[in-house]
């Protein structure tokens, strides 16, 4: 059969290199992919939200499975017009996408549905932010209520911020939305929990614990993520039963009773205070970087999750996994997550000798002329497999340094709270 996959970050090229291993599969065409989808794919440069024009490749390729990889198409509705035009597609309706695409949206089905998650306000103008500010203590995070590539949160530990920064959002600093969600600030841990989803049934997709600042120490603005490592060891069986049972089942029935059900992955962000698992927010894909620590752990062929997934078999299906831990460092580009330098030459990742448990996931790469060059700001995820963080955390550092890319830098604390000093 014939695969599209729709995307080009470093999530992407995971799922690239884990549908070719599959024996189902004669064709990849990833849209748009980056330098390393092209060495076992076809890439086409498309704009992902271009529907007509991806439509058009996937009939003279003759695909017939689409998995899409990151959030914006699916909210933008790409899943109902790919169906529409009678495409199989992996992947949550745009109904059911707003999970991911309006905070508030979300918000509201936890309010409904009794789902642990912070104390909020949505807010239209500034009346609602200062009715807000007056009964909730400081710090409070202020949330942009539409898709904001990672840059819409912030927690303000003045109510000077507060109202500053909810008026940026009032102004239309961000496209998507004008509207703002405040919370009250959870002080616990965070983690992730990841499910996959047909029309009826959820099967377990992982957990993993990603580091979203930029410097060492947790220090810094937010990014897209520095590094991750799974399983999470915060995770234990007492507390995926709350999960499971107070956050992921109800919002599956809540959009089901909408007769949207919900299909795809679904990530869930939480916050986890005194063994109490609390919904910060939900993903409507695989997690990045959490997908390249996830994905190399499984063991059962994913084509064929997403052929059950999609004919509503899930539950007969029995995804396994590898016993081991994994681990990733993003290599990011000089000023990420501001303002940094593209077309910069990466020289040395042909010297690497990566063993078998071991993976360089491109992100924002390209080749011109033979010639690897960074595309982005995340731009390598050197990921390993093996029984101790600490070890697995020396081997990725160790391959980063025979990259030796001068352009480059990264977090060398990645899984601190899992690694004993």
């Amino acid at each position: 059969m014939n695969i599209a996959l729709i995307g080009s970050g470093g999530r992407e090229h995971a799922l690239c290199k884990k549908i070719y291993e599959s024996k189902l599969v004669d064709k990849i065409i990833c849209i748009p992919g980056n330098a390393g989808t092209s060495k076992i794919a076809l890439n086409i440069d498309i704009n992902i939200l271009d529907f007509n024009k991806i439509l058009k490749h996937i009939k003279i390729h003759k695909v017939n499975l689409v998995i899409v990889g990151p959030e914006e198409p699916l909210v933008k509705g790409i899943v109902d017009f790919l169906k529409k035009n009678k495409i199989k597609v992996f992947g949550p309706s745009k109904y059911a996408s707003r999970l991911e695409g309006s905070k508030a949206f979300m918000k509201m089905i936890c309010a409904k549905n009794k789902i642990p998650t912070a104390m909020f306000k949505i807010c239209h103008k500034k009346k609602h932010v200062y009715e807000f500010l007056n009964n909730c203590d400081l710090p409070i995070v202020v949330k942009a209520d539409g898709l904001a590539a990672g840059k819409g949160v912030s927690i303000c530990k003045t109510k000077k911020d507060v109202i500053k920064i909810s008026s940026e959002i009032f102004k239309g600093k961000f496209k998507s939305s004008k509207k703002v969600v405040l919370e009250e600030f959870l002080d616990g841990e965070e983690a992730s929990y990841f499910v996959i989803v047909d029309r009826n049934n959820f099967k377990f997709f992982g957990t993993a614990q990603d580091h979203k600042r930029v410097f060492e120490d947790d220090l810094g603005p937010n990014t897209g993520g520095m590094g991750a490592y799974s399983p999470a060891p915060l995770i234990i069986k007492s507390l995926e039963q709350k999960i499971v049972s107070k956050i992921i089942k109800p919002t599956l029935r809540a959009l089901k009773r909408k007769n949207n059900p919900y299909t795809g992955f679904l990530y869930v962000g939480l916050m986890i205070k005194k063994n109490e698992p609390y919904l910060i927010e939900y993903n409507i894909r695989m997690g990045d970087p959490e997908c390249q620590v996830i994905i190399p752990r499984l063991k059962t062929d994913i084509v064929k999750i997403f052929q059950n997934a999609i004919a509503n078999k899930l539950i007969n299906t029995n995804i396994q996994w590898k016993k081991q831990k994994s681990m990733t460092i993003v290599l990011c580009t000089k000023g990420y997550p501001g303002e940094y330098k593209k077309n910069l030459k990466i020289r040395n990742l042909q010297k690497i000798n990566l063993s078998k448990n071991d993976y360089i996931y491109h992100a924002g790469t390209k080749y011109i002329n033979n010639v690897l060059l960074n595309n982005g700001g995340r731009v390598l995820n050197i990921t390993s497999i093996g029984n101790n963080f600490k070890n697995i955390r020396n081997k990725i550092l160790f391959y980063i340094k025979k990259i030796n890319w001068k352009y480059g830098f990264y977090r060398k604390d990645i899984g601190w709270k899992v690694i004993k000093k």
